[in-house]
């Protein structure tokens, strides 16, 4: 058992009894996860198919850290983390919604995921953004971390829908040229998101973004894990710079993944600091939007910090709509100052 999760049988004012995840195997969650996969194709057009699949594979090796709630004996929750070195971060929670109360059930869940994470001493930050919940809906849960602060940043799930045109191609600088992604890109891609974000209210909320090796790591599971969808290196562009001896040569990335059979979703559209202001992104955003409808794609969505106006506005006039609005939460250990 992993020495930050030592959890025990609990039982909750709602009688729900909370066991650890690892006592339970992929064939007893099954039917409960893929309850919640139609709900994520019905609330957000996704197929969440490949990352159930995924989610089982881990429950059967027994090392996936959370709890399972269970009302008379029956299964209705479960929530999981994952540790990224002194970070945990909120996988999912959810509650069968036939049961009576499946708020009730999220909450008792959620407290005891928090209370397990802030008894370990090594966690010093906590992550979570969990999209089927409305904004606000899981503030009360998160609300009095122990020896943590708490802040809440309000994030929006926008939509659009694709149809075929035949515009003529997208009229870049003369300096720049289109490229697909290529995993050569690896590098220069992981250094442009890193220098996009400093001082970003995006490296709020998620850390990768603060360091160089994050940024890496960050774009490694975007690539090669379904948790956003299945990477489509075909619809996914750099814009990069035509002289060769440019320090890196990528100026701005737009990256897309298949989350249902002609449903897109931009993981990552940025642009190098230098090179803001000349609208690239517009550029980059609408060469996106014409191509993938040749690509078998009939809608794409995305998510956006409701702060960060710019991205909010530029995606609006791209058309874009909001299909749900909900929150990232992070909670960091407060830090004391050292005696002098």
């Amino acid at each position: 058992m992993h020495k930050r999760f030592q959890a025990l049988p609990m039982t909750s004012p709602q009688q729900l009894e909370i066991l650890d995840l690892r006592h339970f195997g992929a064939g007893q969650l099954r039917p409960l996860l893929e309850r919640e996969a139609d709900v994520w194709e019905r609330r957000l057009r996704w197929d969440y198919r490949s990352s159930t699949e995924l989610l089982l594979q881990y429950l059967d090796s027994r090392i996936l850290p959370g709890f399972v709630a269970l009302h008379e004996g029956r299964i209705c929750g479960f929530s999981f983390c994952v540790y990224e070195g002194q970070k945990a971060v909120i996988g999912d929670i959810y509650a069968d919604p036939t049961h009576p109360e499946p708020l009730s059930v999220v909450n008792t869940l959620t407290r005891h995921l928090l209370e397990t994470l802030n008894a370990s001493p090594d966690v010093h930050r906590i992550e979570a953004q969990l999209l089927l919940f409305d904004s606000g809906a899981l503030v009360s849960a998160f609300s009095k971390p122990d020896r943590r602060t708490l802040a809440v940043y309000p994030r929006l799930f926008l939509e659009q829908e694709l149809t075929p045109n035949s515009n003529n191609p997208t009229v870049f600088p003369p300096q720049l040229e289109l490229c697909r992604w290529a995993p050569a890109y690896y590098q220069p891609a992981a250094e442009l998101i890193h220098a996009s974000y400093v001082g970003h209210i995006d490296a709020e909320i998620n850390d990768q973004y603060r360091s160089l090796a994050g940024s890496m790591r960050f774009l490694h599971n975007i690539v090669r894990f379904p948790g956003c969808g299945t990477f489509d290196a075909q619809s996914s562009w750099l814009l990069r710079e035509r002289n060769p001896r440019a320090c890196n040569p990528i100026v701005a990335v737009v990256l897309c993944s298949r989350v249902a059979s002609d449903v897109a979703h931009v993981t990552q559209l940025c642009v190098a600091p230098a090179w803001r202001g000349r609208g690239l992104g517009k550029l980059l955003l609408g060469e996106c939007l014409r191509r993938l409808p040749g690509a078998g794609y009939r809608a794409l969505t995305l998510t956006v910090t409701e702060a960060n106006t710019p991205a909010v506005t530029l995606y609006k006039g791209a058309g874009f709509s909001m299909r749900q609005r909900f929150d990232a939460l992070v909670c960091d250990q407060i830090q004391h100052p050292q005696p002098i």
